[in-house]
């Protein structure tokens, strides 16, 4: 991301702020932005967890703004997350988010439903239903390692952006909330999203729903 891409971004969103747009989450965040880190700050984060952060990412956090503003229900505040309907700070390790200098695990679609049990063994030994469900659900929603949660879209749904291996960069959606799993994010001309473009994306859209609103 440029200077004067991120500028860019600056006018829209007072444009935004100052007009309204009916895109979906915009009542929750408003369209404002929280204060920008500084960059010793982040420096020193990346240098505690043994990653660089995505440099488009990076300007955003140092030269926009450090949450706020966003896709779906905002952009989370830089080391935070949705948790049970409300929000708190992520630490790598924590059950949920992994070690982040180990590489994202995933490069395609991926969503390995084995060992789920079958809802009709709740019938015939519900002890035995729920020992499954608890191996599955230990397996399938462990933390995710290389990667950090930056939106929600309710109902657990999560977007993340990936920070190392062969997909740093990239922004992924979880949907394993919905028994979907991961999967990369794309749109046409592009079979990856970089964070830049999932926000411009976003960012182009509440223009358009704006200049249409009667």
């Amino acid at each position: 991301m440029t200077i004067e891409e991120a500028e860019r971004i600056i006018s829209d969103l007072t444009l935004l702020r100052s007009r309204g747009s009916s895109v979906f989450g915009g009542d929750a965040h408003k369209f404002k932005l929280k204060p920008a880190m500084d960059e010793r700050s982040l420096g020193q984060f990346e240098a505690s967890q043994g990653v660089s952060l995505p440099s488009d990412y990076r300007t955003f956090l140092t030269y926009i703004g450090s949450g706020g503003a966003g896709p779906y229900y905002g952009l989370f505040d830089f080391g935070w997350m949705d948790h049970n309907h409300t929000v708190k700070r992520w630490h790598e390790g924590d059950g949920f988010v992994g070690v982040l200098r180990q590489p994202f695990p995933f490069s395609e679609h991926w969503n390995d439903l084995t060992g789920r049990p079958d809802s009709e063994l709740a019938d015939s030994d519900e002890d035995e239903y729920w020992r499954q469900m608890e191996a599955f659900e230990e397996r399938y929603y462990s933390a995710v390692d290389g990667a950090i949660p930056i939106c929600h879209l309710g109902c657990a749904l999560r977007h993340w952006l990936v920070v190392s291996g062969p997909e740093a960069g990239h922004v992924w959606d979880d949907s394993r909330a919905d028994d979907e799993g991961f999967s990369p994010l794309s749109q046409p001309g592009h079979d990856r999203l970089t964070f830049y473009l999932w926000y411009r994306t976003w960012l182009d859209e509440a223009l358009q729903q704006k200049a249409n609103k009667p």
